[in-house]
């Protein structure tokens, strides 16, 4: 997490204004808006954690039929993804971006530094249409792992000069 958070406060911070402006590979977002989907990535584990707590509690079939659900809804799933992250990555600045990665990478860091290993093996079932990275069961484990593996995918979609200068930090 710590990587990537150098990583991300480098790219944006490097970054001309036109390059952040600059279309991404292989997807529909601007280097900007990108950059803030791969933050929502990290952001989105604090709800994640929460649907797991629960989930892992009741019988196996309750999270996988709640798996079901979600995955009926990938449609909407993928517009509201794409409209978010385009309306985040257009409107927030790019300090309110890195302190907004910053500030959800520290609080990870204290939530999982204050898991036990019972707490990181409750898991439950996942849209795995949703994500590439979302397995068909996940523990909270796996979900820290997650947005990590989000980030280092997409951080090869950006199209900005100073991707490859940072990528391995």
């Amino acid at each position: 997490m710590d990587r990537a958070r150098n990583t991300f406060r480098r790219l944006v911070e490097a970054a001309s204004d036109e390059e952040l402006s600059r279309r991404s590979e292989g997807t529909m977002w601007s280097n900007r808006q990108l950059l803030f989907h791969m933050l929502l990535g990290y952001v989105i584990i604090r709800a994640l954690r929460q649907l797991i707590r629960l989930f892992s509690r009741l019988p196996p079939w309750a999270s996988r039929r709640f798996a079901q659900l979600l995955a009926a809804g990938t449609r909407p799933f993928d517009v509201v993804n794409y409209a978010g992250s385009a309306l985040g990555g257009s409107t927030l600045t790019r300090r309110q971006m890195t302190t907004m990665f910053d500030r959800t990478v520290a609080g990870l860091h204290r939530r999982l530094d204050a898991e036990s290993d019972a707490d990181l093996a409750r898991g439950m079932h996942f849209p795995t249409r949703w994500d590439p990275f979302f397995a068909d069961f996940m523990t909270l484990a796996d979900l820290y792992r997650f947005p990590t593996q989000h980030f280092d995918f997409h951080l090869r979609q950006l199209t900005l000069r100073t991707r490859n200068e940072n990528a391995d930090d």
